[in-house]
């Protein structure tokens, strides 16, 4: 059976087609990735890698000086070595078609000094710290002179883009507001009530919902483009992690450890990204986090029409990830 289902509330599509596979196995996501003794991330390793701009130690942010580097942290962040953007960027030539230079920051976020930690295995104390390091760094970027957007997100395992096993996160500062973040912001506008309350009313205590705790839903969206897609929603209308009590950091927290946790169970040690979508200034977007599995590769299809087929109903997906056996 196959259904073309639409957004919630976009004028997207994705293709429901369960009868083209049945429930997927994955090997090993990081299996061939830096072991721990080479790991530049590790504790011990500090002059491996460029000086952090903020060092998490005992309730202190401290940071490295040429004179010394921070030990025994909790949490590193650095630029990246290889940054997509810079605040250094060179101006560019007149080429006849609109541009801009890439002026921006880039910066990794190492989450644990620990090689073996992973975000399913924090405690409550080192989730809660990651979220408050989240909200911090975001903050710090989103004040700098000429930036518009934060994206703030994780890839776990090399065919979902990290080019190193240890933990760790990434914060790309852009100049623009992304053409998907103008859509949405378009379409909500012309809404009467926020289409993510919406969501959050018509899922909650149904066959999609996955987990819920004080501040927080965790629901596989009606219209998944990817195979165990999962949508964190707080219940609470914010727009921004800036808004963010530590109460309610961590209850995000314990909602995405809980959804890695629930994805690691089904298909140990899948890849997977987990994105932050949020928007400064704008009280009428509702803050999100979406974590989309790396089942399969865009093809053509997917290329030509922007509409992905996903093999798994959400409602499937759901019992899957309940129960894994």
């Amino acid at each position: 059976m196959s259904e073309l289902r639409k957004h919630y509330f976009l004028d997207e599509y994705c293709l429901i087609a369960s009868g083209r596979a049945k429930r997927p196995s994955a090997p090993k996501a990081c299996g061939e990735d830096m072991k721990a003794h080479s790991c530049v991330f590790c504790s011990g390793h500090e002059d491996k890698t460029p000086p952090a701009k903020a060092v998490y130690k005992n309730g202190e942010i401290l940071k490295d000086t040429n004179e010394e580097l921070v030990k025994d942290w909790q949490v590193r962040c650095i630029p990246n070595l290889y940054p997509a953007l810079s605040p250094d960027a060179p101006d560019v030539e007149d080429s006849g078609f609109e541009v801009k230079k890439g002026f921006g920051y880039h910066e990794v976020i190492i989450e644990s000094p620990s090689h073996e930690n992973k975000i399913n295995l924090f405690s409550d104390e080192e989730i809660l710290l990651l979220m408050k390091v989240y909200r911090d760094r975001v903050m710090h970027y989103q004040s700098k002179e000429g930036i518009e957007y934060i994206s703030l997100f994780k890839n776990w395992g090399k065919k979902a883009g990290a080019s190193l096993e240890h933990t760790h996160s990434q914060l790309i500062a852009v100049p623009i507001i992304p053409t998907s973040i103008v859509k949405e912001k378009k379409a909500i506008s012309e809404l009467k009530n926020c289409p993510y309350c919406h969501i959050i009313e018509k899922e909650k205590g149904k066959e999609r919902q996955i987990y819920e705790n004080d501040n927080f839903i965790l629901i596989a969206p009606y219209c998944s483009k990817y195979q165990y897609e999962m949508w964190m929603l707080p219940k609470k209308h914010v727009n921004h992690i800036s808004a963010f009590t530590d109460e309610m950091l961590m209850s995000l927290g314990d909602c995405i450890r809980t959804a890695v946790k629930l994805l690691d169970r089904t298909i140990p040690e899948l890849a997977y990204n987990y994105m932050f979508f949020q928007v400064d200034h704008d009280p009428g977007y509702h803050f999100n986090v979406r974590i989309a599995p790396i089942t399969s590769i865009a093809a053509g299809f997917e290329k030509n029409t922007e509409i992905y087929i996903n093999t798994i109903p959400p409602e499937i997906a759901v019992e899957h990830l309940l129960n894994p056996e």
